[in-house]
């Protein structure tokens, strides 16, 4: 039977160096590989590709002004930071940057559909079709007649949906909504491309919508009755309980503790003083 001898510690001490000097090579190897690939003019990002419907910007100036913030080569730059980069130009929404071998970016882009202004008039937000809140320069707009929507933070959506709600049922009196407003308390404000203001109320969307079809319904009427057409309206409340309250050119309403078969459906009617 036969026995293994421990190897000498001298034997031992260069086994440990040799190892160490090997791993230390091989990391030495890899860092000059690594160097290499992040300085050789062959891996460079020779071309950006930028594709997607554009309108607001152009494929010329996207890559004069994000290429310098591109940091390292085809094998080494951050996809992600270059996505960021890209999505911090006015207008772009999102950005999906990939590499295509060999040394080109390809970026597709989408731009912000913008349906409305968002907020005071001295601001330059705006809301895009999907409810989003973004910032632009207004005079880029090429749409006309975009509605001014307000409202909280967070609640752009709800506002866009509510617009898309009521517009159509302002138009069979020829109106079109300037501005729809939500208040902090919940209600809803609207002005017509007249500058008549009218206050809607709070409550479900549904609520809202049928308290102004009742009232958009009932108008043409109740003006004719004060020899007054629909584009005299200045201004409406809708939050009184069974009908509501208007101004008309000349003349004013309020509701009463009695009124007719038309007033009682849509308030009380006097002449101004």
């Amino acid at each position: 039977m036969t026995s293994t001898l421990p190897a000498p510690l001298d034997v031992k001490l260069m086994n440990l160096t040799a190892s160490v000097l090997f791993s230390g090579c091989v990391l030495l190897v890899l860092a000059a590989g690594v160097w290499w690939v992040m300085r050789y003019p062959g891996f460079a990002i020779a071309r950006i590709v930028v594709q997607g419907e554009l309108v607001h910007n152009n494929a010329v100036t996207l890559r004069a002004n994000v290429a310098p913030h591109l940091a390292g080569n085809f094998f080494t730059v951050d996809l992600q930071a270059a996505r960021k980069a890209f999505e911090q130009v006015p207008w772009v929404r999102r950005a999906q940057v990939r590499r295509v071998y060999p040394g080109s970016l390809r970026v597709e882009l989408q731009e912000h559909d913008a349906v409305a202004y968002w907020g005071p008039e001295s601001g330059s937000a705006m809301v895009n079709s999907e409810g989003e809140v973004f910032e632009a320069n207004v005079g880029d707009v090429e749409q006309e007649g975009l509605p001014r929507l307000q409202g909280p933070a967070g609640k752009s959506a709800e506002v866009l949906q509510m617009y898309g709600l009521l517009q159509p049922v302002f138009e069979p009196l020829g109106a079109e909504l300037d501005e729809l407003e939500l208040t902090g308390r919940g209600g809803w404000r609207v002005r017509l491309d007249s500058d008549a203001v009218i206050e809607l109320g709070g409550g479900t969307p549904q609520e809202v919508v049928q308290r102004t079809q009742r009232f958009t319904r009932t108008l043409s009427q109740v003006a004719a009755q004060y020899g007054r057409r629909v584009d005299a309206l200045e201004s409406a409340d809708l939050r009184h309980s069974g009908g509501y309250a208007l101004r008309l050119r000349g003349v004013a309403t309020v509701i009463p503790d009695a009124a007719g078969a038309v007033a009682g459906a849509t308030g009380g009617v006097r002449r101004r003083r």
